[in-house]
């Protein structure tokens, strides 16, 4: 993508040099500036993603430049040009704010080199930029929804730790979106172009959980019959996101304390270790420290993987998003489910906003599904969604059913009751069928005849 470079340089041959040179080989448009004075006009007609300029210049020189620019346009990125007496001057113009120099006579792949570092910069400022804007304006932030104070420390804390290396611990109730919060660590990070591999801890079972991290080799157990990766070389040069890592054994927690700690993996099966670059990402709903104190996980474990903390607030303590949630997961579902736009109707929206929300968003989204799914008007209203108002709660009556026959007035309460029920089961379980049978209590088999009885369908539940 073409960008806009200002050179600044009181030299007209160099200007020109470097105007023929840069242009081709950088694929950019260039603008020439002969003096600091003359560079303002152009920065004030015009926007620039760079400024190249010559510290040594008659008149306005370039750190004087620098400063007007650093006041007037501070996302601006500044490279200085300087001849080789005069470094002091460069490292004094770092200092005040140049995000770096290059000394004369300098050879052209070097100057290439050092552009393309400041235009990666100045792309990732703008970038920031623009999403600090769109969270301003619409409330999202990596497909996170939210407006709430609360919510903007955590986009603020994300932003932060993205810049770093650091393992991030990512903690909040079930439904929060922790796993929104990780992939936007791995897309703000520097590794965004590497891959992102998230594992769901509780869901694989501890004999297998070890296999699938570390890989293995052949021979190592009973069908190993060959060489087998694991996830954390999967992700090498990326990040991987252990979620729900309060659920894993103390003989696992032990083998990842050693990736933490040395950076390297044992398939099992191995004499020898494998260095992984991999950017660890955890996540829990539960309190580390009570578990710390039952003896339950390891408190050395626990310190390396809360280096860089991230708390997701619960829904309930952030209840002024719920409007925006609502809207967006409302265009999001009616187009997945093929279904006309619909509304909430003022009455439930304020009954979602008084609501405790176990479940959080997770929570919060089924019962949107089920507005779209059940109500016959483009208007949702809270018996359709089974929550009537509280006059009509307590006399344990739905307002619509005294319309209907007996019969169908029945089946209609059933199938609010398993749309609900299984739904949220199914939301716990994204979609697992089998673990959303365990979690019921029932067998798998009655759970899919229920489900086939009242058209639920597990795929809209599974992540991906």
């Amino acid at each position: 993508m073409s960008f806009n470079l200002l050179i600044v340089d009181d030299e007209p041959d160099m200007l020109q040099l470097l105007k023929r040179s840069l242009e081709p080989d950088l694929d950019c448009h260039v603008r020439t500036a002969a003096s600091g004075e003359a560079a303002l006009h152009q920065l004030s007609v015009q926007p620039f993603d760079l400024v190249l300029a010559d510290i040594k210049m008659p008149g306005m020189d370039g750190m004087e430049l620098l400063e007007v620019i650093r006041r007037t346009y501070p996302g601006l990125t500044v490279i200085m040009m300087t001849a080789y007496g005069h470094i002091d001057m460069a490292v004094e113009a770092m200092r005040a704010g140049a995000y770096d120099f290059i000394t004369k006579p300098f050879e052209h792949e070097t100057l290439l080199l050092r552009l393309e570092k400041a235009l990666e910069r100045q792309r990732l400022i703008q970038e920031n930029q623009r999403l600090q804007k769109q969270c301003r304006d619409d409330g999202s932030f990596h497909c996170m929804i939210g407006k709430s104070p609360s919510m903007q420390r955590v986009y603020e804390t994300i932003q932060m730790v993205a810049k770093t290396d650091l393992t991030v611990l990512i903690t909040g109730e079930s439904g929060t979106g922790k796993d929104l919060t990780a992939r936007a660590v791995h897309a703000l990070s520097y590794r965004q172009k590497g891959p992102y591999v998230a594992v769901n801890c509780p869901t694989v079972p501890e004999n297998i959980l070890e296999s699938e991290l570390f890989g293995y080799r052949k021979g190592a157990f009973t069908h190993a019959t060959q060489n087998r990766i694991g996830l954390f070389q999967e992700a090498d040069g990326g990040t991987i996101f252990l979620d729900e890592i309060g659920d894993v054994s103390p003989s696992i927690q032990t083998k990842l304390l050693r990736v933490l700690q040395e950076k390297e993996i044992k398939p099992l099966g191995d004499v020898h270790s494998i260095q992984v670059n991999v950017r660890i990402v955890a996540s829990t709903n539960q309190d580390l420290k009570a578990k710390i104190q039952r003896q339950e996980f390891r408190e050395d474990f626990f310190y390396r993987l809360n280096v860089l903390p991230i708390h997701l607030p619960p829904l309930r303590e952030r209840a002024e998003d719920i409007p925006l949630l609502v809207n967006h997961l409302l265009e999001k579902h009616c187009r997945e489910l093929k279904r006309p736009l619909k509304t909430f109707a003022p009455e439930l929206m304020g009954i979602l906003q008084r609501r405790h929300w176990e479940g959080n968003i997770r929570e919060l989204e089924n019962v949107i599904v089920q507005g779209i799914l059940f109500s016959p008007e483009d208007v949702i209203r809270p018996g359709d969604v089974g929550l009537e108002s509280e006059r009509v709660r307590s006399a344990g009556l739905d307002p619509q059913l005294h319309t209907l026959p007996y019969k169908a007035a029945k089946e209609s309460h059933l199938r609010h009751f398993n749309h609900a029920y299984i739904g949220n089961a199914l939301v716990e379980c994204q979609g697992n069928v089998s673990h959303a049978a365990r979690l019921c209590g029932i067998e798998r088999q009655a759970l899919q005849q229920i489900m086939r009885r009242y058209d639920i369908n597990a795929e809209k539940y599974r992540e991906g």
